[in-house]
């Protein structure tokens, strides 16, 4: 039975199938809609590197045919063939996406879906609707992605531009129509299809791999397309017959020409020494700025007005084709953040882009969309509660800012939880953020990080948690020891699907469990949940040791196996 993913759902292709030959169907449909249906191969850093890789109706296939496009089938308006275990190395992620093809907008489109086929038995399914965007002229739908192996990711990500901007997007180039020449002589009438468009194909029989295909009637080609990808020669047919061109005159003697006269500009003097000898400052002439006395900066001497009917020289150190940089009053600065005025006569010069305070406030700029949950520096995080379709629960008073339609609503643990909260030291005061928007997270300068779960679990103290998603499952995790007061340490277990925001003081260390790891449990922030804790035989107690305390007044010894971990910060509690 198929899986039902929802967007932001992720999987290992392992958990869904034991395969690596798959097929993938898309349907996306809308009433006067026509679609481009595509894969990017993306690398590491997800940039199309390798336009190889970029398969869509007009490059069906990749170099050794892991990646195939076979066209519509079995009541997909698309199909892709994509076996895994051929994938180049260099391929990190594969990514699924339509674009609209002429006019209107990912609203106007009824329920579709991507799905997944491994030995003709549909293994996982990701449905979407036109409710779900506005005003969106393309959709990521689905990624195949490598971290350690294979895994499937629902995207169902909106796109304001189209097939070009999305491959801008993903680091591609648009090819551009080239110029036709115009026309010698009257040419006679090519018959066969362009040579950059892929030849019409028959129905092919069902794959083995994949769902049944339906029989049908061969398609006509297709209509060229305004790019391609880079660094690909279009196969050219033939030209005819031209006459020959008319050769180009020859070069005109140098000296024929009128000499172009620009002013010499005298060059700066070295380091530590005066421009010219001391001398007392006189009127300046008209049209050059006045001389500095000895030990001040001499600003470059105006240029020479040019010869009547030439264009003026650059002058020294100038770069030619530029405009030459305004210079400030005699003996003045310009005030920060403005531009000195031009000189008299002329036009003032227009801010370049980027200058003043937007450029000094290019480092600040908001980190750029694109995944659920994005750092924005080490002390804040966004939220896009619009991706992955469920809540997220935060501490109260965490959120610092908002964009969209949010809501936010006080989460109660219940009389169960305030109790235990209060017995363990694990209690935490949330709140509910619902809605289409993005929330932006921190609390009190703490460096946050984002740790993605994927069926497995974490150990996290409640006093280090910021916010997880609440498809999480948590619960108070009791550690046993002797000689403890209280009888026992606790701490918070998250398992599941999704994502933990741990707050920690400074940068923290990962590191390995090995037979021989200890920690002082003042400064332990987190560990992974299949690792065994025990009480050191070191045991120090220290300050509020006292029955129902959190207990994180001792040394804790782990141990387990290889791949198991503990996250420590500079800093005890």
């Amino acid at each position: 039975m198929a899986r039902e993913f929802q967007r932001g759902h992720k999987a290992k292709i392992s958990d869904l199938t034991a395969g690596t030959d798959l097929y993938v169907g898309v349907q996306i449909a809308g009433p006067g809609l026509a679609f481009d249906i595509s894969c990017f191969g993306l690398d590491a850093d997800e940039r199309l590197s390798d336009d190889r890789y970029f398969v869509f109706y007009n490059q069906p296939k990749s170099p050794e045919e892991s990646i195939q496009q076979l066209g519509a089938q079995a009541g997909d308006t698309e199909s892709f063939r994509v076996t895994l275990d051929q994938v180049p190395a260099s391929i990190h992620k594969l990514s699924f996406s339509a674009t609209l093809d002429g006019a209107g907008q990912m609203s106007q489109i009824g329920p579709g879906y991507i799905r997944i086929v491994a030995g003709g038995e549909e293994v996982v399914r990701y449905s979407f609707t036109g409710s779900e965007f506005s005003t969106e002229r393309a959709l990521m739908i689905g990624d195949f992605y490598r971290k350690d192996v294979w895994r499937f990711a629902a995207v169902g990500q909106g796109f304001d531009g189209g097939l070009a901007a999305l491959l801008e997007h993903f680091g591609g180039e648009v090819a551009e129509d080239e110029p036709q020449p115009e026309p010698q002589a009257p040419a006679e009438p090519q018959a066969a299809a362009p040579a950059f468009a892929p030849p019409p194909q028959a129905a092919a029989p069902a794959p083995s791999f994949g769902a049944p295909v339906q029989q049908q009637p061969p398609a006509p080609a297709p209509a060229p397309a305004p790019y391609a990808p880079p660094q690909q020669q279009p196969q050219q047919q033939p030209p005819a017959p031209q006459p020959p061109a008319p050769q180009p005159p020859a070069p005109a003697p140098v000296h024929s020409a009128p000499t172009m006269v620009g002013p010499i500009g005298t060059p700066p003097a070295p380091y530590g020494q005066p421009p010219h000898p001391p001398q007392q400052p006189g009127p300046p002439s008209y049209g050059q700025q006045p001389q500095q006395s000895y030990g001040a900066q001499v600003p470059p001497p105006a240029p020479a007005p040019a010869p009547y009917g030439q264009q003026p020289g650059p002058s020294y150190g100038q770069v030619p084709g530029q405009p030459p940089a305004p210079q400030a009053p005699y003996g003045q600065q310009a005030p920060y953040g403005q531009q000195p005025p031009a000189p008299y006569g002329q036009a003032p010069q227009a801010a370049a882009p980027g200058a003043g305070l937007a450029l000094a406030l290019q480092p600040y700029k908001e980190a750029p969309t694109g995944a659920r949950w994005t750092p924005q520096n080490q002390q804040l995080m966004r939220v896009d509660l619009s991706m992955g379709g469920q809540a997220v629960l935060a501490r109260q008073g965490s959120m610092v800012l908002y964009q969209g339609k949010v809501d936010f609503s006080y989460k109660g643990a219940g009389f169960a939880g305030r109790i235990v909260g209060n017995a363990t030291g694990q209690e935490m005061q949330l709140m509910r953020c619902t809605g289409r928007g993005q929330v932006f997270l921190a609390e009190n300068g703490a460096h946050l990080h984002a740790i993605e779960l994927q069926g497995d679990g974490i150990c996290v103290s409640a006093e280090s948690v910021l916010a997880f998603d609440e498809s999480l499952q948590h619960e108070v995790r009791r550690i046993e020891g002797h000689g403890i007061p209280g009888g026992a340490l606790f701490t918070m277990l998250f398992q599941g699907t999704g994502t933990v925001i741990v707050k920690t003081h400074g940068v923290p260390v990962v590191l390995p469990v090995t037979p021989t790891t200890f920690a002082d449990s003042n400064a332990i922030v987190a560990w992974s949940a299949a690792s065994q804790v025990i009480i050191s035989s070191q045991v120090r107690l220290r300050r509020n040791a006292y029955p129902g305390h959190s207990g994180e007044t001792v040394n804790l010894q782990f141990r387990g196996a290889p791949g198991n971990f503990i996250v420590v910060q500079p800093y005890e509690v």
